[in-house]
């Protein structure tokens, strides 16, 4: 089974579209745990008119449960190991508010992870708004000097961190988890394709070109970058 692991912190607006991407998934054996991050707009009420939706349609989709849990705000990488620790599923995929997913997205992933047990984590490429990010094949060289893979990867559970996400990091938190991951002898696997989209808006909000980083570096959002980048190189120690 896939546990699909959704933090959710203010934005209710897009939840709604996210749960029926997965509901129209053609991989029906997994489970749904969001969690609520303190949010102020109330993210249970869509999720409850969710599932009045489903079962108005047929029933629930999916072989678990769907499932709502709610903390106080402590952060994205808090609310996904809540969630985790939640979970059933041998498969991990842990999934923005702002995601939307092709139908054939999990099957997909996990269809390859099958294929080449070797790998511990599938991903794609994916739309960010209207741009597309061609993400590209593992290269654990590459994975030392930037960040290039998100969190939406199905993952095995056997090889999910011990200590889960780190808590304190607030920028970068996919690198963290990807280099830890690396750093345990793990590797990822890229699927071709292009399975899902994030919307603008949310937490991938800030997108500057690359150029941008090496020739403003007054602005605010790069020296937030580099800052955060300097943080993670530390703790992997890759400076």
């Amino acid at each position: 089974m896939i546990s699909i692991i959704i933090p959710v912190f203010n934005q209710a607006d897009k939840l709604g579209a996210c749960l029926k991407s997965i509901a129209l998934q053609t991989d029906q054996n997994f489970e749904v745990i969001i969690v609520d991050d303190g949010s102020k707009d109330n993210p249970e009420q869509v999720f409850s008119d969710f599932i009045v939706f489903l079962q108005s349609h047929g029933g629930l989709r999916g072989e678990g449960a769907y499932e709502f849990f709610r903390q106080e705000n402590k952060g994205a990488p808090a609310a996904r190991n809540h969630g985790f620790q939640k979970s059933k599923g041998e498969y991990l995929f842990f999934c923005d508010a702002d995601v939307t997913m092709k139908p054939e997205l999990l099957e997909k992933l996990r269809l390859t992870l099958e294929a080449h047990p070797e790998a511990s984590y599938a991903y794609s490429s994916f739309y960010f708004g209207n741009k597309l990010f061609k993400v590209g094949d593992f290269d654990a060289d590459k994975m030392r000097r930037m960040p290039y893979i998100n969190p939406m990867a199905l993952l095995r559970r056997q090889d999910f961190p011990q200590g889960g996400w780190d808590e304190s990091i607030r920028k970068f938190q996919d690198w963290d988890l990807w280099l830890t991951v690396l750093e345990a002898g793990h590797q990822g696997i890229f699927v071709p394709e292009v399975l899902y989209s994030v919307q603008t808006g949310g937490t991938m909000s800030v997108w500057l070109p690359k150029i941008a980083y090496q020739i403003c570096p007054f602005l605010p959002a790069v020296k937030k970058y580099w800052a955060a980048m300097k943080i993670i190189k530390q703790k992997h120690n890759l400076c």
